[in-house]
């Protein structure tokens, strides 16, 4: 079965080596903070705080702990907190190890559109997500595989506006792990279980490669 998005989580947490500060995008990108026990992982919002722990558990919601996408976090021992533009300073210094985010679409050359699905959208700006796509050493995006009416999420071009260029080294869906690659494209490292190569391909909308 493909994978539910905390086994999507999950499965991305595996991959980040200890000691790497990492930023996480709201929605499902949040969850990867619940799957890295055992590592010392750092994570960074842009809201000023170095060193979220997992989500809380019910009934020890702490309302005063936000990350910049407003939901409730808890911290790690050690964590601290810092100005809104020391926080931007460790993004834009090219100090953050790890950006995960969500996407509307990647695209095979690893563009990412992630902010606005047409010229009409309610979102006033790209906002922070184009400091981390440009700022952070590497990006890897968690999504959904298809939208909700079965459009392929990868592409062989972005058609919504972007939020940088050639930024994504890697993507996680509920179907599949894929590497971006320079001149290549997608390269797959893994199938969710119970997923086949044909059906990853038939989802997808742009060539799948794998060795």
């Amino acid at each position: 079965m493909p994978f539910t998005r905390d086994q999507m989580a999950a499965r991305l947490a595996t991959d980040v080596p200890e000691g790497w500060c990492v930023n996480l995008g709201i929605g499902i990108p949040t969850l990867v903070a619940n799957h890295v026990q055992g590592k010392e992982v750092i994570f960074q919002s842009e809201n000023g705080v170095i060193g979220m722990g997992p989500a809380p558990a019910k009934g020890h919601e702490d309302p005063w702990l936000i990350n910049a996408g407003k939901q409730l976090v808890t911290l790690a021992k050690g964590a601290s907190f810092v100005g809104h533009a020391d926080s931007f300073a460790m993004i834009r210094g090219g100090h953050i190890d790890l950006c995960v985010l969500g996407a509307f679409e990647v695209a095979e050359n690893g563009d990412l559109a992630n902010w606005a699905t047409s010229e009409n959208d309610t979102a006033p700006a790209v906002g922070g997500a184009m400091d981390l796509a440009a700022g952070a050493k590497r990006l890897w995006v968690v999504m959904e595989h298809t939208t909700k009416d079965g459009r392929p999420k990868l592409v062989e071009r972005c058609g919504y506006p972007l939020t940088g260029l050639a930024c994504v080294r890697r993507v996680y869906t509920n179907l599949a792990v894929i590497d971006v690659l320079p001149e290549k494209g997608f390269m797959l490292v893994d199938l969710a279980p119970g997923v086949t190569l044909d059906e990853l391909r038939a989802k997808s909308g742009a060539a799948i490669h794998a060795n």
